[in-house]
């Protein structure tokens, strides 16, 4: 009876959020899979059974393979980047400084640093989009083409250029996501006991070595969870790139993504059919991405 009565209470404090979960992501997601086996147009009272044709029609799609270069670009290059990025800073502001008394340092002025280096994650991502549309201007009112011109340069058309398009727009993908990951890395740092820096230290252990040696094997399990979050960071990208080239993957399709082309798919073409089919394609390859990095990167946990 005690026991019937423990579950009940968890069970009335878990009842409500397992509906809204139910009724507002995993019903979206039902009816995404079944949307894409129809050729549904929206306006249509009753969308037409086709089967797997919609998928059918994805392989032979130039856009949705070249949206699929596109994310395969943005899955090598943002978590790596970041991921340097953030651990090289995180080192800096917990482990830069020297020593002090009876432990480590960050360099000085590293509580500031945090708070700077966190500050674009209090950005939404379309004032992001807008601030660095005015930095890469192609003329002279761009913050970069101004300093360029100013130095005798020609402008670069960071955002018109096929070959520099989809590069600009990951630099801002890195800046925004940095500051969270130094966060995350820095409480990670924080949580590895400094004996271990002093011992290597007195051995003559360089910063190099300290951190290769001891920082990273013990912030394996938190740079694994970095890496799936950014991973799955790199299959979205749509409202910056909405932003900053338009829904047409601008220049000659070097942005295109697939939440960019789901959301032309389907709002400007109204083929919400294929459009569920881009999405259902795109749920299995983050999922598969998800557990693909989690079993090839799984091993035996190291007791501090």
């Amino acid at each position: 009876m005690e026991r019937l009565r423990r579950y009940g209470f968890i069970a009335g404090f878990l009842i409500v959020p397992v509906v809204l979960y139910t009724v507002f992501v995993i019903s979206p997601y039902v009816q995404a899979f079944q949307i894409s086996l129809t050729d549904w147009k929206a306006y249509e009272s009753r969308p037409n059974y086709i089967g797997l044709e919609n998928f059918r029609r994805l392989f032979e799609d130039e856009a949705f393979w070249r949206a699929l270069r596109n994310h395969g670009i943005l899955l090598l290059v943002l978590p790596l980047a970041t991921i340097a990025i953030a651990l090289f800073f995180s080192f800096l502001l917990n482990l830069g400084g020297g020593s002090s008394g009876a432990g480590m340092k960050g360099v000085w002025g590293s509580k500031f640093y945090r708070v700077v280096f966190f500050f674009p994650q209090v950005l939404a991502v379309a004032v992001v989009g807008v601030l660095f549309k005015a930095v890469y201007r192609p003329d002279d009112s761009g913050v970069i083409n101004g300093a360029l011109i100013k130095l005798g340069f020609e402008p670069v058309g960071w955002l018109t250029e096929p070959s520099l398009a989809l590069w600009s727009i990951i630099a801002v993908m890195v800046w925004q996501a940095v500051g969270f990951y130094v966060v995350l890395f820095s409480a990670g740092m924080a949580a590895i006991p400094k004996d271990y820096f002093e011992a290597a230290a007195l051995d003559g252990a360089g910063r190099v070595r300290l951190f290769f040696s001891i920082t990273l094997p013990l912030l394996r399990d938190t740079v694994q969870v970095g890496w799936i979050y950014l991973g799955i960071a790199a299959f979205d990208g749509f409202a910056l790139i909405q932003v900053l080239a338009g829904d047409k993957g601008e220049p000659d399709g070097s942005t295109a993504i697939l939440p960019v082309q789901i959301w032309k798919t389907a709002f400007t073409y109204s083929k919400f059919g294929y459009a569920s089919a881009m999405g259902v394609a795109l749920f299995f390859l983050t999922v598969t991405f998800a557990v693909l990095t989690l079993r090839t990167t799984r091993r035996e946990r190291i007791e501090l």
